[in-house]
């Protein structure tokens, strides 16, 4: 009795290939994306607490005054940060999605190679033993 799930190397390679490249994708774009998250965390907890220092260190009403007028600065640094943030999160999505689109033209193309060589295989296999059991 035959296994009927028995692959050979070749044959598993073939149907775990494009599942391992796609996986390899995720997880290559999961850490660009972590890193960009706690790159972004980093610049906004330094600014907070640099911004809470200047904070601590006013003295009197000019000091105050003077801090409040550094907000505005702060404000731009922080909303261009964001916006260039934003950019390399949609940089890397896009990205994403056109290394997938290729895995996935790739798997197709690699599943119809295979299913030609499957059919043709299977139809040498039948003209071998047709001749045979019309004998019998």
């Amino acid at each position: 009795m035959t296994n009927a799930f028995a692959f050979d190397s070749k044959q598993f390679e073939s149907f775990v290939a494009p599942a391992r490249a796609f996986a390899s994708l995720y997880v290559d774009m999961t850490e660009k994306l972590l890193n960009a998250q706690l790159d972004a965390t980093k610049a906004y907890s330094d600014a907070s607490l640099a911004q809470l220092r200047r904070l601590v260190e006013v003295k009197d009403a000019k000091g105050f005054n003077d801090y409040l007028a550094g907000q505005q600065d702060v404000a731009k640094e922080l909303t261009e940060r964001l916006k260039g943030d934003a950019d390399k999160v949609v940089a890397l999505q896009q990205d994403f999605v056109e290394q997938s689109q290729k895995l996935t033209e790739e798997s197709v193309k690699q599943a119809q190679e295979s299913a030609k060589e499957a059919t043709e295989s299977a139809s040498k296999a039948v003209k071998e033993v047709a001749p045979k059991a019309a004998t019998k």
